[in-house]
């Protein structure tokens, strides 16, 4: 496989991956959660929590991309069904996020052993839909021919998830004066926006599946 290909497919799959990951997360949608789990902290202790959220965050995604597909062969889940099931989860989150409220500051009362792991990276920031994501990318990947084709399409979606963590510890950091400048309204705003896309997204990932069942894949 020629180099540029090689570029291309890594390309293309960081931009995907981050893409879809960014849309799903929606950071800043995080911001009500993180604030109420950090009530009390000082600016110190807020940015050890954005931080250890966000390795926790990686970590679930990356176990999500490589183990995901594993999981699903032991019981018998075919890609396109996993497809399929992938976009209707993000279907019904964009839906919650266009039409329904955030549950954020619901999730977010009460005290937790671990608040960084749960509940602000798992479901806060990973949730079934953006597991659900993860894995339907390694499903596109394994379908890639040939090894070097999926070695940079795994490459370039390691470097996506990197970046999805990165934008969302940067979000989180800034946690005080993303609040007070986006206020409630801006947040909401925002959260609603990407419902839509979210949509889309699931849209796209049922139609995927449905085009491989049909062609018996």
């Amino acid at each position: 496989m020629a180099t540029s290909s090689v570029i291309a497919v890594a390309g293309t799959f960081f931009l995907g991956s981050f893409f879809s990951l960014v849309t799903i997360i929606n950071p800043p949608s995080a911001l009500p959660l993180f604030t109420a789990l950090a009530v009390g902290m000082d600016a110190r202790e807020e940015r050890a929590l954005a931080r250890r959220a966000c390795v926790y965050e990686f970590f679930i995604l990356i176990g999500s991309l490589f183990v995901g597909g594993l999981v699903l062969n032991l019981f018998g889940v075919s890609s396109p069904a996993l497809r399929v099931a992938g976009g209707i989860c993000v279907l019904l989150l964009g839906h919650g996020m266009l039409f329904g409220r955030s549950e954020a500051e619901a999730a977010g009362r009460g005290a937790h052993a671990n608040p960084a792991f749960f509940p602000l990276a798992l479901p806060g920031l990973s949730g079934p839909g953006t597991i659900a994501v993860a894995i339907g990318i390694s499903t596109e990947i394994r379908e890639l021919r040939g090894l070097p084709a999926e070695l940079a399409a795994y490459a370039g979606t390691v470097a996506a998830i990197l970046a999805t963590c990165l934008v969302t510890w940067l979000v989180l950091r800034s946690a005080r004066a993303v609040s007070q400048r986006l206020g409630a309204s801006g947040i909401e705003v925002l959260t609603r926006l990407m419902g839509f896309v979210l949509l889309c997204v699931g849209v796209q990932f049922i139609a995927s599946g449905i085009r491989s069942f049909a062609s018996g894949g």
